[in-house]
C-alpha cells in the first residue's frame, strides 16, 4: 500500500498490482482504477479477474475508505470534489496521461475527471457504469426485463418480489438485501462472500454525500464528453439490473470514439462471473 496527499492535505492510499512499482519497474504505465460502491474500498476489485497480469493496476482508496484517511470536511466526499484527488494521484505517479478504468459508481467520478481534464486521459474504460453523472434514466420495465433473465434461478421468486416492492416505493432494507443475487452472474459462495464484504468496505456516510446536490451537471458533462478525444470502452453485463445494457448503450453513445460491449451472462461484477472473458475484452482495449 502506498500513500500520497490530496490537495486539502488528506492522506490517501492506493495499491499497486502487477508489479512493485505501479508499472514503472518494467516500463509499462499502470491503469488507474476507481472503485464504485459508491465509496467502497478498492479491495473488492481484487486484481479484476487477472487483468493485472496484462497491465499493472493502481487501485485507489477514495478518501474515508480502505487505508485512506477521513477528511476534516465531510462535504469533500462529493463526487465532483473527488476529481482533485484523482488529479493529485496522476501527479504523484508522474504520469503525463493515464489510462483510467472505473466501475459502477466510480464511473461518475471518471467521467467528471475526463470532462475536466480531457488532455490527461489516454484511454477510458467504464465497467457496468452508473448513469447519474450523465443524466440517463432507467425505466422500470427495463429492470424487470433484465431481472426476468434469471427466472429459472432458485432464489428468483423472493428476489423478484423484493424488486417489485422497491420499484413501488414500499421496500425496507430487507428488500435491498433480497435483490443482491441479481448483481452477480452466479449467486454462489464466492458471490455471497463478495457481497457480504461490502458491509465493512463501504463508508455509508460518505456514500450519502457522494451524489449530493451540486455533484452533477449532466448537460455540461455530456457536452464535454462529446468532445473527448480518448478512446472509450463501455462494458455492460447482460444481466446487470443496476446498469442494464440499454442504459449503458446510451452512455456509450455520448462519446465520439466508444466501443460498447455486452458481456454475456455477467451481472454487475463481470470479472467475477467470467474472468477470462472480462480480461480478454478489457486487456485488448487497454493494450
Amino acid at each position: 500500500m502506498f500513500a500520497f496527499s490530496a490537495p486539502d492535505g488528506t492522506e490517501l492510499t492506493y495499491h499497486s498490482l502487477g508489479d512493485g512499482g505501479g508499472g514503472r519497474a518494467r516500463g509499462v504505465p499502470p491503469v488507474v482504477c476507481l472503485p464504485g460502491g459508491p465509496m467502497q474500498a478498492s479491495a473488492y476489485l481484487g486484481d479484476l479477474g487477472g487483468l493485472a497480469a496484462h497491465r499493472p493496476l493502481i487501485t485507489l482508496d477514495l478518501r474515508g475508505t480502505g487505508g485512506s484517511a477521513v477528511p476534516q470536511d465531510p462535504a469533500s466526499y462529493r463526487c465532483d470534489r473527488l476529481v482533485d484527488d484523482v488529479e493529485a494521484l496522476r501527479r504523484h505517479l508522474g504520469l503525463d496521461t493515464m489510462d483510467l478504468l472505473a466501475h459502477s459508481g466510480g464511473t461518475n467520478l471518471a467521467v467528471l475527471y475526463a470532462a475536466r481534464h480531457p488532455e490527461r486521459v489516454g484511454k477510458l474504460a467504464l465497467i457496468t457504469p452508473s448513469v447519474m453523472a450523465v443524466g440517463v434514466s432507467v425505466d422500470g420495465s427495463v429492470r424487470r426485463e433484465t431481472a426476468l433473465l434469471r427466472r429459472d434461478e432458485p432464489w428468483f421468486p423472493a428476489a423478484f418480489a423484493a424488486l417489485e416492492e422497491i420499484m413501488a416505493g414500499r421496500a425496507g432494507a430487507d428488500a435491498f438485501q433480497a435483490i443482491a443475487p441479481f448483481a452477480y452472474g452466479r449467486w454462489d459462495e464466492a458471490a455471497q462472500a463478495h457481497q457480504a464484504a461490502e458491509d465493512v468496505q463501504r463508508n455509508a456516510a460518505a456514500a450519502a454525500v457522494y451524489g449530493a446536490e451540486g455533484a452533477y451537471d449532466p448537460a455540461a458533462t455530456r457536452g464535454a464528453l462529446a468532445r473527448l478525444g480518448a478512446p472509450v470502452l463501455v462494458l455492460a453485463g447482460e444481466g446487470d439490473l443496476n446498469s442494464p445494457p440499454p442504459a449503458v448503450a446510451e452512455v456509450a453513445g455520448m462519446f465520439p470514439d466508444a466501443e460498447f460491449v455486452v458481456q454475456p451472462g455477467a451481472g454487475h461484477f463481470p470479472w467475477l462471473y467470467d474472468p477470462a472473458a472480462f480480461v480478454a475484452l478489457t486487456a485488448a482495449f487497454l493494450a
